[in-house]
């Protein structure tokens, strides 16, 4: 640990800094066009097109819901809910946000979908009200 002798009062770059507060612009040498044109956004939209859903009949998973799964969903949910997500059911005195997606997830009130990848590139996409929930 330093001694307070050793603090000359100088900041710590040696006192050279000029405090002057300038504007700093973040745009400096980029053209706008550039920016739109955002190779990563055009990359993730084609990534996304090479998995093809999978609905209805053509699912093929099973249609009960993973502790996996629940675990995930609860944990999702109440994290919106304690950020502050308009809640799906009657509260009945509960406080816990974790206490609060369970009990929209018993009665099927969960507002958020489940997407299960498969081997060949396609996924399927779940509802809670769709899977069998094991307690």
């Amino acid at each position: 640990m330093a001694d307070d002798d050793d603090y000359d009062g100088l900041d710590m770059d040696g006192g050279d800094f000029d405090d002057v507060d300038e504007p700093i612009d973040d745009t400096d040498g980029l053209d706008p066009a550039d920016v739109a044109d955002d190779d990563s956004v055009q990359n993730l939209a084609s990534e996304m097109d090479d998995y093809l859903k999978l609905e209805g009949a053509d699912r093929v998973t099973s249609t009960t819901m993973t502790k996996y799964e629940r675990a995930r969903l609860l944990g999702a949910r109440a994290l919106q809910i304690a950020m502050g997500a308009p809640v799906q059911v009657e509260l009945e005195g509960e406080t816990d946000p974790l206490e609060i997606a369970r009990k929209e997830l018993k009665v099927n009130k969960l507002p958020i979908r489940i997407r299960r990848y498969l081997p060949d590139g396609s996924y399927e996409e779940w509802s809670s009200e769709e899977l069998h929930i094991e307690w």
